[in-house]
């Protein structure tokens, strides 16, 4: 009989432990749900509060809400469960981990070692340097490429790569005073991906090739013909800058040569550009570029009375125009020829003289190259 009694007794507890959990759970669900209604009106104050009283009760209760489907509730829980549920719906990661971490505790950290360690763990510094490594990963290259990589590392690195004011900066520096404004983008990352722009992560190569006559033998029983080809070699800087290069040899030996505006190249032309998109949405290249100046050597004379003839003295610039357009699946990988003309300009009279080349077949469209090596090293932080 007393075991009997003693089995009752547990099983009454049992059932006592089970209603108190069921009804932390009810409670702790509807605490959560509230908070979740609260956060979708802006009031983050007052979600937060609601949060931290649910987790009290069910520390887990984020993840029975988010994986469970209830078959009870109001219509704003379901709809967060569906939410949840479905990952192709789940459209703002970032706010998503934002609200994950703002539900672990009241000291909130990025990141956290998945390992036991010794040393100090990246995660002991503070925002304000982290985000000064972010910025030192885009550098002044502008390689949003690399911060996209680092978002992967985990979530609090997706939420610092997913700084607006990192890509705010770098919409300025691509299309300076033109993007004071978002719209229509809802975010300076949109912007940066989406709206038309030149690639600073390689190099635009276009190759011409044609067949040329040669002279008639002397005893006319063959006339030789010559198969030209050359490159033509684009590449742009975020400040504006850019390089053009006609040369013959092939890119495996040129493209290391234009990593840096410094280079020894000869017959290397140097400039600025700035890009411009016209009412029909199509957005050009405009680019003015000169020889690299070089120091001519003093002329000392033989003779004392020597008569030379005065050269005149004039300026060459070069006017570049070009379209650029995608092609496949990769964006803004193509420049085609719209313009080209070379400018004379006489020292002495201070008059021009323009003449314009023919755009025909000889002037192929470029095609982007993108060339590891030129992102590789950070010269200064954003």
């Amino acid at each position: 009989m007393a075991e009997g009694e003693e089995d009752c007794h547990s099983d009454v507890v049992r059932t006592d432990d089970n209603e108190r959990s069921g009804e932390a759970n009810l409670q702790a669900r509807e605490l959560f749900l509230k908070a979740v209604e609260q956060e979708q009106n802006g009031a983050l104050y007052e979600a937060i509060k609601f949060y931290r009283l649910a987790m009290q009760l069910v520390p887990d209760i984020e993840f029975k809400i988010a994986y469970t489907r209830s078959p009870d509730g109001d219509g704003v829980g379901k709809n967060y469960i569906e939410d949840n549920e479905d990952d192709s719906k789940m459209a703002d990661l970032l706010s998503y981990f934002q609200q994950q971490l703002t539900l672990q505790e009241f000291s909130i950290k990025l990141c956290q070692p998945e390992l036991d360690v010794n040393q100090t763990h990246i995660s002991v510094l503070p925002m304000e340097v982290l985000m000064y490594i972010f910025r030192w990963v885009v550098s002044s290259d502008l390689d949003l490429r690399s911060l996209e990589q680092l978002s992967l590392v985990c979530r609090g690195f997706y939420i610092c790569a997913r700084d607006p004011e990192i890509w705010r900066q770098a919409c300025l520096k691509v299309w300076g005073r033109s993007c004071n404004k978002m719209v229509p983008y809802t975010s300076w990352r949109e912007m940066f991906l989406e709206r038309p722009r030149v690639r600073f992560d390689g190099v635009y190569i276009s190759k011409t090739t044609y067949i040329r006559q040669g002279e008639q033998s002397l005893d006319g029983f063959y006339r030789a013909w010559h198969q030209v080809e050359y490159y033509r070699y684009l590449r742009f800087f975020p400040d504006g800058q850019v390089m053009m290069l006609t040369t013959p040899e092939e890119p495996q030996s040129i493209v290391p040569r234009l990593r840096t505006k410094n280079t020894r190249t000869d017959a290397i032309l140097l400039g600025h550009y700035r890009l411009s998109q016209d009412t029909d949405n199509q957005t050009k290249v405009f680019a003015v570029m000169t020889k690299k100046k070089e120091e001519k050597p003093i002329d000392y004379h033989k003779y004392r009375y020597f008569c030379r003839v005065p050269v005149q003295e004039t300026d060459h610039s070069f006017h570049v125009g070009l379209q650029l357009c995608s092609s496949g699946r990769q964006r803004f990988n193509k420049l085609v020829w719209i313009h080209h003309s070379c400018h004379i300009t006489y020292k002495s009279s201070g008059e021009t003289a323009i003449s314009s080349f023919d755009i025909d077949k000889m002037y192929t469209p470029l095609f982007f190259a993108r060339v590891k090596s030129f992102t590789a090293f950070s010269e200064k932080p954003l």
